[in-house]
């Protein structure tokens, strides 16, 4: 076991560098002046150049990667160029391990962008995953084992209800009525557990959260109903049966021990692409998380946190595989063979 998650490690080790180089590339290879655009609209030819030095845009793009990489390990210091920094210490701006860049347009560096942005993403992200878990998996067990009946055609037709909504609508509509018009609760507004107690943050976390639930727990009640009453048809469930053993344990130590390995993909990558930031639901409720700081950082076409942004839900994806493959091997322990 310890071999295997060793090797599937290293694995993504190797991943996280070449998809760091790919992303590197592709935004340097966009027509846009990167330089240009930090300095401002009204800069001059000398202005550019200058900003074009402090930023390190004058490097090729392959060095820039690899300071970019040395930045994430061992940090940096902005004005790049070692002559601008003699001239002006005062301009110098220290950015610690692991440094994803600096942004010209906002003046700080993009971990600080990221560490104020990511509490309000995960939090909305492990709430929503939460709710969507346990509400997918518990409906979607019982439509299996209530197939054909009205029940399991009620829970299989709302599924449908919400899956064919977009969270947009679903999120405008609970904000609209749930919060506003009925006053059930509160309108949302990002509140930290210092400020506002655990209770004020999850009161203000659950119809963000509960927008995104309802559009995943759709997919998940439809998946798990299926892989349920597929697994129920296996040859060692019917010699289970036939042995004798109850209902109970024949469908939680069994059926659902087989369901659960798709599911456990689904939900790890799943997870993993909310933590990169859901973009509508959080301009839908204006939480300043990492999904809104990609759409700001897209209009002002700031490059650093682009990258950034880019290279950390890359590597929240690369990560939640690597889990996602050592539960593979603990569900199913024939996975560590292959």
């Amino acid at each position: 076991m310890f071999a295997y998650v060793v090797r599937r490690l290293f694995i993504g080790v190797i991943l996280l560098i070449v998809m760091s180089l790919v992303t590197f590339l592709l935004f340097f290879l966009m027509p846009q002046d990167p330089a240009r655009v930090a300095c401002g609209k009204n800069c001059s030819i000398a202005q550019i150049k200058q900003t074009e030095k402090a930023l390190g845009y004058d490097k090729p793009a392959l060095t820039q990667w690899t300071d970019f990489l040395q930045g994430v390990v061992v940090g940096r210091e902005y004005p790049e160029d070692k002559s601008l920094r003699e001239k002006a210490p005062e301009l110098i701006s220290d950015c610690a391990a692991p440094c994803l860049g600096y942004s010209r347009v906002n003046q700080v560096t993009v971990s600080e962008e990221i560490k104020e942005a990511f509490p309000v993403s995960a939090s909305l992200a492990v709430l929503a995953f939460i709710m969507w878990i346990v509400g997918g998996i518990l409906f979607g067990v019982i439509a299996a084992v209530t197939k054909g009946t009205v029940v399991d055609r009620g829970i299989v037709a709302i599924s449908l209800v919400f899956y064919a909504f977009p969270t947009f609508f679903i999120g405008l509509f609970l904000l609209k009525f749930i919060a506003i018009k009925w006053g059930w609760v509160d309108v949302p507004s990002y509140t930290t557990i210092a400020e506002g107690g655990v209770g004020g943050w999850l009161s203000n976390l659950f119809l963000p959260a509960l927008t995104l639930a309802l559009f995943f727990m759709a997919g998940y009640v439809r998946m798990t109903r299926a892989f349920v009453l597929e697994s129920m048809t296996e040859d060692y469930i019917r010699t289970a049966r036939a042995k004798g053993l109850k209902r109970g344990p024949v469908l939680f130590k069994h059926t659902m021990r087989a369901a659960l390995t798709p599911l456990v993909t689904m939900a790890g990558l799943d997870f993993a692409g909310l933590l990169g930031g859901a973009i509508i639901t959080e301009s839908v409720f204006n939480f300043n998380g990492l999904g809104k700081l990609a759409v700001d950082a897209n209009v002002s076409y700031d490059l650093p946190t682009l990258i950034g942004l880019v290279v950390l839900l890359g590597s929240f994806v690369i990560v939640a595989n690597i889990i996602v493959d050592v539960l593979y091997a603990v569900i199913d322990p024939r996975v560590r063979v292959g």
